[in-house]
């Protein structure tokens, strides 16, 4: 890669310019601004201080030897500022990343294997089987199937999991509130409402126990429903059958053993506050129940016990949670560096300025099902990972459901279908790419063109980098400025037809397919489809 070769570059001038010691590292990374050029280095003013130098004249030194004997595809090298080395490139670089991507494909192109080896567990929307999965899970849901999705474009062995809530009170309601609609009687006064109750306890076997097949039938609602999502999981674990397993008092030996476990007033604590959290905790109540913060241990006990590394998604309101939980896995032995906690910050549904009526069905929440009838998986999902999940969204469904440039959603799919309408075009009109290396890519010149390629060279290092900070937010800007890019070029170049050579109709023929390459893998990162046509 290109960034490779200008680091391998710019350590090789700074040893034959005497400089000792030699940084452990070169940074480089992109300027803000292009006439700035394609790439640049604050390495000189990283290593003057120590290599007793002033930092703008070491620069100056590094740059004029780099123009004595330039890299492959550096046109030349300036200085900046205080000590700012810029990398101008020539266009020859984009024109061999171009054959990179087409060459890589789909299933190459921006992929790594350093995670190979390494097993990840992303646990998300985790929640009660107690009626249907709600729209107030979906911004979850995108975004840990999206962490997901990208860990494995990582090379990480990674496991999607949804924890069931299948004890305590909540779930006694359930089946209480389909027992009581079995026999056409009013729910009780702490049961369940709404319609889809009345309909559950309609299917609902004479002879079925309500809770065994209440969770059966929450679990199969939404394993349909997230799986129009583009959603599955590979396990869904109990809480319930962890509890049966006698994995609590494993867990609680575990913790004795560790010597973290104090009684005090009755209760049984966890001397958490030894591990960085504010306050201890209780593990077993003085009455003799658990708190829900011990089968929540003994859950990520048993995950540590299947991978190295655990992923949380959870909902605004388990913010507190996560320190003591944290304090939980290190008594334990754990590294608590091994257990990522994404907090998901709420999201206002709006239509049309207006909030989202209630669904009739649920009662008092939307389901998800909702937003998937209303606006469709790919809007909804794409929608839902345009921010970082820290900060609280607004989605307004009008917006997100029409069919104009404005809509991101639309923006970006438009983009791909454009893609396949050139390529029909050139087919109707008799044109067949011909092999790459039979095409002289050099006549890309063209801004237009050049740009679709620069945002094509930017897609590892954002992939690398969204996998890095759990940010699919990162990929979902990515695509759009691609989007942007490609049809920027539609506008500006044509392919096929009066006034294009054929020279220029082949190489922008690869780079449609270039791009059609890059959109297809933001798209599958952000689990939405890539139309053909819309």
């Amino acid at each position: 890669m290109i960034r490779d070769d200008l680091e391998t570059a710019v350590r090789e001038a700074l040893a034959a310019l005497g400089v000792d010691p030699l940084p452990e590292a070169v940074d480089l990374e992109r300027p803000g601004r292009r006439e700035h050029g394609d790439w640049s280095t604050n390495v000189a003013l990283a290593t003057a201080k120590k290599a007793g130098r002033n930092s703008r004249e070491l620069a100056m030194q590094l740059a004029d030897r780099l123009n004595e004997q330039p890299p492959a595809h550096v046109e030349r090298v300036d200085v900046a500022g205080p000590g700012f080395v810029n990398f101008h490139l020539r266009p020859t670089w984009l024109h061999d990343l171009l054959a990179t991507v087409v060459t890589e494909g789909v299933d190459r192109y921006a992929r790594f294997d350093g995670g190979a080896g390494h097993t990840v567990n992303v646990e998300f929307v985790s929640a009660n089987p107690t009626g249907p999965v709600h729209a107030g899970h979906a911004r979850g849901a995108a975004h840990g199937d999206s962490v997901a999705r990208l860990l494995e474009r990582c090379g990480y062995a990674v496991t999607r999991e949804f924890y069931l809530n299948d004890r305590g009170v909540q779930m006694q309601a359930f089946a209480a509130s389909l027992a009581a609609r079995k026999a056409g009687d009013d729910v009780p006064e702490d049961g369940y409402q709404g319609q889809y109750i009345r309909e559950w306890a309609a299917e609902m076997p004479d002879d079925a126990d309500p809770l065994e097949w209440g969770e059966a039938r929450a679990i199969a609602d939404a394993t349909d429903t997230l799986g129009r999502f583009n959603v599955s999981f590979d396990l869904w674990s109990s809480e319930r059958a962890l509890v049966d397993a006698g994995a609590i008092d494993e867990t609680l030996a575990d913790l004795r053993a560790h010597g973290v476990v104090f009684e005090a007033d009755g209760a049984t604590w966890l001397r958490s506050t030894d591990f960085g959290d504010d306050k201890d905790r209780v593990l077993i109540k003085s009455d003799g129940e658990f708190t829900y913060l011990l089968p929540d241990i003994a859950y990520h006990r048993d995950k540590f016990s299947r991978a190295e590394h655990l992923i949380n998604v959870w909902g605004a309101d388990h913010h507190g949670y996560v320190a003591r939980m944290r304090a939980a896995m290190e008594a334990l032995g754990h590294d608590p560096q091994e257990l990522d906690v994404e907090i998901v910050q709420m999201v206002d549904l709006v239509q049309h300025g207006e909030p989202l009526k209630l669904s009739k069905r649920a009662g008092n929440i939307i389901e998800l099902r909702d937003i998937i009838d209303i606006a469709g998986t790919d809007a909804a999902r794409l929608t839902y990972l345009l921010q970082s999940i820290d900060s609280r969204q607004t989605v307004d469904l009008a917006v997100v459901t029409s069919e104009g440039m404005d809509n991101p959603v639309f923006y970006v799919q438009m983009a791909h279908a454009r893609i396949h309408g050139i390529t029909r075009r050139a087919a109707e009109a008799g044109v067949t790419r011909k092999p790459l290396a039979q095409v002289d890519l050099s006549v890309l010149a063209d801004e237009r063109e050049l740009e679709v390629l620069r945002t094509l060279a930017r897609l590892p290092e954002v992939v690398a980098l969204a996998c890095e900070d759990r940010a699919p937010h990162k990929i979902a800007t990515w695509v759009r400025e691609l989007a942007g890019a490609f049809h920027g070029f539609y506008h500006d170049c044509y392919v096929v037809g009066e006034g294009v050579s054929p020279e220029q109709t082949q190489a922008r023929l690869w780079l449609v397919e270039g791009a059609r390459v890059g959109l297809s893998i933001g798209l599958d990162l952000l689990g939405v489809s890539a139309p053909e046509s819309l």
